[in-house]
Formats: structure tokens, sequence, C-alpha cells
């Protein structure tokens, strides 16, 4: 710290004692990257302290605080909750399907080349460089939709229409780092193939709302967008978008031999509980070996 030596008698011999002026001063890089770590990155972001003493002195007090507060979420998920914030979402989502209609089911987490690139995502897909291969035609699944599609396929011609399943489960992309993307993530993909055709919109709203009322998000809006698989899509957006809609017919049903309208939704389950819990950080929300249920360990 930068200090400057300030004699404040006017009289160049006087004997009186000097003392310090110090510049002001902000939080150091160390101090703002625990900031991070505890999800409170805004705190002090653009503060100007007098000195280094009483910046450090704030920046201790409010470390204490949210360590206690971490604490206190440890202790209540030992005592009372017994089940992570995202185990709990998850499992009030697939109640709330079930109660509407849908089947719920489990597919490989492997993917094979092939119904990847019946995605239309081949080597030259902008997608295909955010894929986890685990040898030559294997990866994991960046996505649910080519299990449910193979599903659907077989379930056209065995069950009566309209036709509703869902899945949860893992998925994995090399995201960018961010405080808003994962490489493991947990996904919701819900498909309802037989619906008329001229209901799809009306049917996209309901379950958007059904998913969002579910999880405890009170506001979001739908926006149309461009997806590299689907093209035209719309977004499910609160602050930021925690889900993606699509409807058919579309250019891909014919690869796996759908002719009925549809309406499918994905959406990301810590990007639920990222809006949800007010996280600024979605590692908070996800499958981790240094938060639980939202709490920093190490504190």
């Amino acid at each position: 710290m930068k200090k400057v030596w300030v004699n404040f008698n006017h009289e160049p011999k006087a004997k009186n004692p000097t003392r310090i002026v110090s510049m002001p001063v902000q939080l150091t890089a160390t101090q703002r990257q625990r900031l991070r770590e505890l999800d409170r990155a805004d705190l002090f972001l653009e503060t100007v302290f007098h000195n280094a003493v009483e910046r450090n002195k704030a920046f201790q007090e409010v470390e204490k605080k949210i360590a206690e507060e971490n604490r206190q979420r440890l202790v209540e998920l030992r005592k009372k909750n017994r089940r992570p914030a995202l185990c709990q979402m998850e499992a009030k989502l697939v109640e709330a399907l079930i109660s509407e209609g849908f089947v719920q089911v489990v597919t490989p987490i492997l993917l094979s080349k092939g119904l990847l690139e019946k995605m239309s995502i081949t080597s030259t897909h902008p997608l295909i460089q955010q894929v986890f291969w685990v040898s030559l035609n294997k990866c994991l699944r960046p996505m649910l939709a080519p299990h449910l599609y193979f599903l659907l396929e077989n379930l056209a011609r065995l069950w009566e229409k309209p036709v509703r399943i869902f899945e949860v489960g893992p998925c994995f992309r090399k995201e960018s780092r961010g405080s808003q993307h994962l490489n493991e993530f947990t996904m919701l993909n819900l498909v309802e193939l037989g619906c008329p055709e001229y209901s799809r919109h009306k049917r996209l709203k309901e379950l958007a709302q059904l998913v969002m009322t579910t999880a405890g998000i009170d506001q979001h809006e739908l926006v149309t967008k461009f997806s590299e698989v689907y093209g035209e899509t719309i977004d499910v957006v609160s602050d930021v978008e925690v889900g993606s809609c699509a409807m058919g017919p579309h250019i891909l049903d014919a690869a796996w031999g759908i002719r009925d309208p549809w309406v499918g939704l994905g959406f990301g389950l810590e990007r639920l509980l990222l809006v949800k819990k007010g996280y600024q950080n979605i590692q908070r929300a996800g499958r981790s070996l240094v938060y639980l249920d939202g709490a920093r360990l190490n504190i």
C-alpha cells in the first residue's frame, strides 16, 4: 500500500509529529476471487475504501457473515431438508408431470454417433465441438432428444395418441466457462406427440407454466430464438434462459419416422434452481465436490 508522509505544521522546523495519509483502495484480486467463490461477487464491486485497514475490516466482516450462512445451510441440510434442492426440484417436477398424464422414461447416458447425426449434428456442425467422445462411435449424451425421438418412433404405433413422455437426467457438453454454464448438467425433456396442430402454441404455454410453477418461479416469458439444432425455437426466460421449446411437424421428424404434430420442451434444472435461489454462480446449483446444496465447503 502506498503511503504519503505529510508534515501538517507550516513551520519547517516544527517538532509536531507527522501522520499517515493513505491512498484510496479497492478489493484485492484475492478478495474478489473469494467473494466469487462465495457467490457474492457483487459485494464491494466498485467500492473505494479510504485505506487498506478499512477495506480489510469490511471484507473480513462480510466473509465471516457469509461463512456463518454457509454453515447454517449445512446444518439445515443435515437436520431438516435431508435432500439437496436440486433433488427436491427433480422430484416435484416428476410428480407434476406424472399427474399431468406423462410417462417417465429412462434412456442410456451413452449416445451413438448415428443417433447424433440424425439430429443433424455431424462433423461440420458447430455443436460437435462440445461433445465428449468416449469412443469412435459413442459419446456422453449432450441432449436427451435423440433417445426420446427413438422411443417415440416405436410408441407412436404401440400407444393411442397423444403420447406423453418425459425424461430427467444428466447431459454433458464442453461448455465455455461462465457463471451460467456447466459441463455436466441435468435436463428435463418432455414431449407430447399427437396433439392437435392448431393448439400447439397453447399447449406449449400450458406446459411451460406447469414446469415454472412447479419449480417455484413466479414470472417468465416466451421469446422466439434461433437454435442450431431446431431452427426457430421458443425460449423460456426468467432473467436468464431456463428452457427451450420446439414444435412439429419439423424437418428432423422424417429421419425418425414421426408424422404427427408434437410439442417438446427442455429445461436445465440447474438453471431453474439458479433463478429460484437467486444464485449468481450456477456451480452452486450443480453436481459438485466444492458446494453441497449451495453451501461452500471450504469455509
